[in-house]
């Protein structure tokens, strides 16, 4: 396939990758879409970052959009650190015709909901998330944070402080060693700390997943710190073969992301757009 055919048609222009792997992956995913799997992030990529997490709701055309290209490729998984219910609610993704098979990885793929089933399988919640969350607002008191009750993790939120970095800095230090006493791990995101159990990461989801549908071709995109390790994955991927292309919901706030992306876009508007522009060039 030449690149100007494979990326752009006067229609439905796609984006052209910025390196060569992400174009390899991109081709790939175009020649033989029904081995391919999109994977996305919840918040910032596909849902607008709010203040308040429990007010993030999908990008109003993000699930016409995955409905319309779901059924084109293997297999649409969204991988987030929410609950996988609480992502389910807010995306509005139940009961949608065209996404039959999505798949929710929650709690960075602790938790699984399948939309064929429509339930939540989990494991048993790790003892030392209650422990900790229960120190919490003695550590947090007049720091102007606030928790995020998350089930399986405890998150505290800077955003809404007088000086939210200020705030984020000099709480990292303190949660972590919170987080070590109770066998946790810390995950830093935009203007959040999030304490969860180890050995569990979008990374590993990713993988996973990807193997057990054996994947041909994967598409990530994400916006956060939390998503660095999907990124990895999917350069492992591409190392023992599978091609793939990273997607970077436009931030200013990580830039390590973008600087590791194939293709950067403008925040949930843009990864609708480019999701948007697949559907249209596979059907």
């Amino acid at each position: 396939m030449g690149s100007h055919d494979t990326h752009s048609t006067e229609a439905t222009p796609l984006p052209t990758p910025a390196t060569a792997a992400g174009r390899d992956g991109l081709d790939a995913l175009l020649r033989r879409p029904s081995r391919a799997v999109i994977a996305l992030d919840f918040d910032g990529t596909l849902a607008p970052i709010v203040a308040d997490p429990e007010q993030a709701r999908a990008h109003p055309e993000a699930v016409s959009v995955l409905a319309a290209l779901a059924p084109k490729v293997a297999a649409v998984a969204v991988v987030t650190g929410r609950p996988a219910g609480v992502a389910v609610r807010h995306g509005g993704f139940a009961g949608v015709p065209g996404l039959e098979h999505l798949v929710v990885l929650g709690h960075y793929g602790a938790e699984r909901w399948d939309a064929v089933t429509g339930t939540v399988d989990a494991p048993a919640p790790h003892p030392g998330v209650a422990a900790a969350r229960a120190e919490l607002p003695g550590l947090l008191d007049g720091t102007g944070t606030w928790i995020e009750e998350k089930g399986r993790a405890v998150a505290v939120h800077t955003r809404r402080a007088t000086d939210p970095q200020a705030a984020f800095e000099a709480l990292r230090g303190p949660l972590t060693d919170l987080a070590a006493r109770h066998g946790l791990i810390v995950e830093p995101g935009r203007m959040v700390l999030e304490l969860r159990p180890p050995g569990m990461d979008k990374g590993v989801a990713l993988l996973e997943y990807a193997r057990e549908i054996s994947a041909e071709s994967v598409l990530y995109a994400g916006d956060d710190l939390g998503d660095l390790p999907a990124f990895a994955a999917v350069e492992k991927l591409r190392s023992d073969g599978t091609p793939g292309l990273l997607v970077c919901s436009g931030s200013d706030e990580v830039t390590e992301l973008r600087e590791r992306a194939d293709l950067v876009v403008s925040g949930p508007e843009g990864v609708v757009g480019l999701l948007r522009g697949l559907a249209a060039r596979l059907s």
